[in-house]
Parts: structure tokens; sequence; C-alpha cells
């Protein structure tokens, strides 16, 4: 599994560290990914890998979580 949203494809970008030189080395920009569990339309729940906008969006659809107290 790789560093990527599973909803929008977000992944890693690249560009460079500038120094007060202005040397430039390479770098990466990784999204900020979460495991979550994601309820789909089936109603299956499987743990799936989103950034945070998707999940700020409402994009996700988590499971409600019953409570098994006897």
């Amino acid at each position: 599994m790789g560093k990527k949203c599973e909803i929008c494809g977000k992944k890693a970008m690249v560009g460079n560290y500038v120094s007060h030189s202005n040397i430039k080395t390479k770098r990466r920009f990784n999204p900020n990914l979460q495991a979550v569990r994601h309820q789909e339309a089936d109603g299956t729940v499987r743990t799936i890998t989103v950034c945070t906008r998707c999940l700020r969006s409402g994009a996700v659809v988590k499971p409600v979580v019953t409570s098994s107290e006897d």
C-alpha cells in the first residue's frame, strides 16, 4: 500500500530544499494520510487510507459503533 489517498488520489510531490546560499537538494511533500474504517455502500466495513481533506469534507462514511453490553 503506497502513500496515496484511496478517495481523491492525492500522493507525494517532489520539490527542493533551498538553503540560504541557494543550494537546492531534493525533498518530498507527503500528504497527511490517516487509516480509517470506512463503510461502503453494500454495508461492508474496511480500513482505507485517506487524506485529511477527504475526512473533513465528509467523503468517508464511518461505521456506526454498536456497544455490546450484556
